[in-house]
């Protein structure tokens, strides 16, 4: 059966952690009971599933046998200034104290989490109630590791080539100015990125993030719907609350700009470039395809991973007007290995997590014409952005493919390289074979599917 794992030789390995964010999606979601009357006064910010006044009892009748994220909202006998929010979680129903005040929004304690509706009140409540049972072997491993995390973190990891600049210039201004060297870093890792301690504290503040977002430290997904974490105001950095505590001061001022779009999720990066497909892609597509085709092991060979990590950067910092040409890089394997690293990098795969079954599913069927049907109609349930970076991507294989007497990359070769790129699948599963052979259907048939 065939074996698969990341390429030794990549620069980067695959930094984001899809656990939490599939447990998140596992996670109830809110349902309102209406009430089936008028009422004389119901309060604004509240409709139907406001049910007046109702003591825990009445409403716990009212609960009792619904599904976990059934809501109602009431106000307890006697209660003047707030109002009560039962909610059915794990079998039991909860009660809580809600407030509102207009353009603060609702929320349950003050200087706390702050919500435009109740039913996100609640949606956010429910993924906190989930995440609490469901991921605590996840939280565990999290509080083991991150102790130790931080050089192998996605902000070390995207970073690491100017933090060492930041290092060595540090060191050049020491030694210019006649003074002793700062202290040598103590762990040998660190010494190995910075020669010289360089250290700048992070300036957090609690945030809402908007989309999908993941922690810089832990690489875990930031779970939530709103304040999921903390955010550096000087260089961007991402994390949760209680990473934040551990992170070293080593803030590279304005690394926002440096960030680029390597590690950004694809629906964010097409709305904000006004596109359909990432420059990344179309110009590593192009190039490949302009002077690859013909090369033996396409994809299959890495390039050099400086010289990798030098284009990342410079496509970072100088997006669609970087040098791309055989002059800049001549070895095509680093313009074929920065399209894998850009693809591996992106927070949310390009077969997203919802409709993965649905693209193995298709491939289990038995009749050729069933199969390119299922692949279809699976490829209809991704965002527009991930469905036309596919099949520009499929279709680039296809192309890559056809050269395969020369190039010895067929369907499957290609598949068997991109499977692992392009498919979140548990870090502990080694054996993609019914991956592979989904992906390589894909590649050959991109004409019938897409």
């Amino acid at each position: 059966m065939a074996k698969c794992a990341l390429e030794p030789s990549s620069p980067v390995t695959k930094v984001w952690k899809p656990e939490l964010y599939r447990i998140q999606l596992e996670a109830p979601t809110p349902k309102a009971v209406m009430r089936k009357h008028d009422l004389d006064s119901a309060p604004e910010q509240y409709g139907w599933e406001y049910h007046g006044e109702m003591d825990h009892r009445r409403s716990e009748e009212i609960l009792s046998d619904t599904q976990d994220g059934t809501f109602l909202v009431r106000q307890s006998p006697g209660a003047a200034d707030f109002f009560t929010l039962s909610v059915r979680f794990n079998r039991r129903t909860k009660h809580y104290r809600i407030f509102h005040r207009p353009g603060y929004g609702h929320y349950l304690k003050e200087d706390f989490k702050r919500f435009d509706s109740i039913h996100d009140l609640v949606a956010d409540g429910l993924v906190n109630f989930y995440m609490q049972i469901h991921a605590a072997p996840v939280f565990q491993e999290m509080l083991a590791q991150t102790q130790h995390s931080y050089h192998q973190s996605p902000y070390m990891t995207l970073n690491r080539r100017k933090l060492r600049a930041l290092s060595k210039d540090l060191r050049k201004t020491v030694l210019a100015a006649g003074l002793p060297p700062p202290a040598a870093a103590a762990a040998p890792d660190e010494a190995d990125v910075l020669p010289i301690v360089y250290e700048k504290h992070h300036a957090f503040k609690l945030h809402s993030f908007k989309g999908l977002n993941w922690c810089e430290f832990c690489a875990n997904f930031l779970w939530g719907f709103t304040a999921q974490g903390v955010k550096c105001e000087d260089c961007g950095f991402i994390a949760h609350s209680k990473c934040s505590e551990l992170v070293p001061p080593k803030c590279v001022p304005d690394l926002k700009r440096l960030r680029g779009v390597f590690g950004t999720d694809l629906t964010t990066l097409v709305a904000a470039h006004h596109c359909s497909v990432p420059f990344v892609i179309r110009r590593c597509v192009d190039e490949v395809e302009a002077r690859g085709l013909l090369q033996e092991g396409i994809y299959r060979v890495s390039g050099f991973a400086d010289e990798v990590e030098a284009l990342k950067l410079a496509l970072d910092k100088d997006g669609d007007s970087t040098d791309m040409s055989e002059a800049a890089y001549s070895n095509v394997n680093v313009i074929a290995g920065t399209l894998k690293l850009f693809l591996r990098l992106l927070p949310v795969p390009l077969i997203t997590f919802q409709a993965y079954p649905a693209f193995m599913a298709a491939a289990k069927l038995r009749n050729a014409r069933d199969q390119i049907q299922g692949l279809r109609d699976a490829a209809k349930q991704l965002p527009p952005a991930h469905f036309n970076c596919l099949k520009v991507m499929m279709e680039h294989l296809n192309r890559v493919a056809s050269h395969q007497s020369v190039n010895k990359m067929t369907e499957y070769n290609l598949a068997t390289v991109f499977a692992p790129t392009l498919i979140a699948t548990p870090h502990h599963l080694t054996d993609l074979s019914q991956e592979i052979f989904m992906l390589s259907l894909l590649i050959g048939d991109c004409h019938k599917i897409f």
